[in-house]
């Protein structure tokens, strides 16, 4: 977390810290943005993680929500020819589907318009863009996929109804293709709990409430003096602990993409500090 414009915090999201953590490993980046508004910030980054890493970037606008969106991302990819192989290849290494919205309700209140916004970006987005990246994976099980669901896939948290579906749907979704895709690729998801992004800042204290009892038994978010900021000291009593870092998520994702998790694919693997242990 840094400060934003006006004082205000500004919130680093789990997909910059990803793409930042793999392009310290070297790394080409494509960094997919939605709306106009992030072109500046994506720009930016890819050329801070260019200089920092000396990685290829490419920054590119698609909205994945839409049935056109996925297919214009890989194909924006392939067409600016800047992340060609040496010999004029193109070639998809890495597949990481973190786009996701949610949009929180109790269940009399829950419309379609949300049902259909969280699906379209949750499950639709992922299912087309995989769809649309499956022809320029390897073929040699050196490809990755990592798919980002949630805790709330499994734990029932009151008010997700629709988010917690997209979730489940998604890991359901990764064992498939861990099975259809195993000769080009392993597929895993990963589920963290609370991290410190704007979307979790955005919570409603009645949310917050009612995740505190999860985050008091979770073995690692108690707070460490001298280590979490005094920020995050403070809040503990009221929240009942600290969410993951983004790097932390980041660094679970790195894990899985490297040539040791060779032997691992069709899992959801943990991200949240020991907040759900199921399996």
């Amino acid at each position: 977390m840094g400060i934003g414009g006006k004082g205000e915090p500004r919130y680093v999201g789990i997909g910059e810290a990803i793409a930042t953590k793999l392009a310290s490993y070297g790394a080409n980046i494509v960094l997919g943005y939605t709306s106009a508004s992030s072109k500046p910030n994506a720009e930016a980054l890819a050329k801070d993680l260019e200089s920092r890493h000396n990685v290829k970037t490419l920054p590119v606008q698609a909205d994945l929500g839409t049935v056109e969106g996925p297919e214009s991302l890989i194909e924006a990819v392939k067409s600016s020819k800047a992340l060609l192989k040496p010999d004029g290849s193109f070639q998809i290494d890495i597949l990481v589907n973190n786009a996701g919205v949610a949009q929180n309700n109790l269940l009399p209140a829950v419309t379609v318009a949300q049902f259909d916004a969280s699906y379209r970006v949750n499950v639709l987005g992922p299912l087309l863009l995989t769809q649309a990246a499956e022809p320029y994976l390897p073929r040699d099980r050196s490809g990755r996929i990592v798919n980002l669901s949630s805790v709330s896939s499994s734990c029932g948290f009151i008010g997700q109804s629709v988010y917690g579906g997209t979730k489940a749907a998604l890991e359901a979704m990764t064992r498939t293709w861990a099975r259809e895709l195993s000769e080009r690729c392993t597929v895993n998801a990963i589920n963290p709990g609370p991290v410190l992004t704007e979307m979790y800042a955005g919570n409603t204290p009645q949310f917050k409430r009612e995740i505190k009892g999860w985050i008091e038994h979770s073995p690692l978010m108690r707070v460490r003096p001298g280590i979490d900021s005094q920020e995050l000291i403070d809040d503990a009593p009221i929240s009942g602990g600290r969410p993951a870092y983004v790097s932390e998520i980041a660094g679970i994702v790195a894990m899985l993409v490297g040539e040791d998790a060779a032997w691992c694919t069709g899992q959801v693997v943990c991200a949240n500090g020991g907040m759900l242990m199921l399996h």
